[in-house]
């Protein structure tokens, strides 16, 4: 995977330093009296001191954790949430000529994708300059969830299931879902919502296929605590500071 962390030039640029409880309000923290309150607290540490009201940082290179947990402060990073529509490429630009990703993305925005999404699948695909998160929440070992709407040809039966959770021996290893239930039936089809842990290329169709389920449409609805509620497809828009601080505490930041 491409490496998203700073260039060395940008980690060398000059940042103005500002007051803890700007950086903290930045990342979802509340309110400046609020975290304030948090300074006073002795909650607040800043590259692993007690942090006291006056104090200033570099939002961009001190670690600022309030009760242990990292803030996401550095204003210089960018965080989307893009509802990626089928037959679009996540990539930030297709030799071929395929439709990518940037036509999606606020001019200027200078992001890439967090993992991926096959030319066919859809859905919820997030978009950061900020390589630590990406990698915590692309990584198996740090075991951020994937949640995946699947439309399969075929009748999901109880037997079938539990072979998906006990694991299937794939071409590149043995792959298994975190949990799958049964959302809905039509005829000779059926909706599954499926959980997994990890993000192999084309993992979710290739599991399903094995057990005899061919995927027909296949949408991702959530990454972690993130949801794709309230964006159609195509859409995009900036994540909370709140949001970025729950990806942050979902990937063990």
């Amino acid at each position: 995977m491409r490496s998203l962390g700073r260039r060395p030039a940008d980690r060398c640029r000059a940042v103005p330093k500002e007051r803890v409880q700007r950086s903290l309000a930045r990342g979802g923290l509340g309110s400046r009296r609020a975290c304030e309150e948090l300074i006073k607290e002795g909650r607040v540490a800043v590259n692993g001191r007690p942090a006291e009201l006056g104090d200033k940082v570099d939002p961009s290179a001190d670690i600022i954790t309030v009760d242990g947990d990292r803030v996401a402060a550095d204003p210089e990073m960018r965080y989307f949430l893009l509802n990626k529509p089928g037959g679009v490429i996540t990539t930030m630009a297709d030799p071929q000529g395929r439709t990518d990703i940037t036509g999606f993305l606020p001019a200027g925005a200078r992001v890439f994708p967090v993992g991926r999404l096959d030319q066919d699948s859809e859905g919820l695909l997030i978009l950061t300059n900020d390589g630590e998160l990406a990698n915590r929440l692309t990584h198996p070992r740090y075991g951020v969830e994937k949640e995946y709407l699947a439309e399969v040809d075929g009748t999901p039966t109880p037997k079938l299931l539990s072979r998906l959770k006990a694991g299937v021996e794939l071409g590149d290893g043995p792959a298994k879902v975190l949990g799958v239930r049964v959302a809905s039936r039509s005829g000779e089809r059926a909706a599954l919502r499926v959980v997994m842990g990890e993000g192999r290329k084309r993992e979710v169709r290739r599991l399903l296929e094995a057990v005899g389920l061919p995927v027909v449409r296949l949408v991702r609805l959530r990454q972690g605590p993130l949801r794709l509620q309230g964006l159609g497809p195509g859409e995009v828009r900036p994540l909370t500071p709140k949001e970025v601080r729950e990806l942050y505490l979902a990937a063990g930041l």
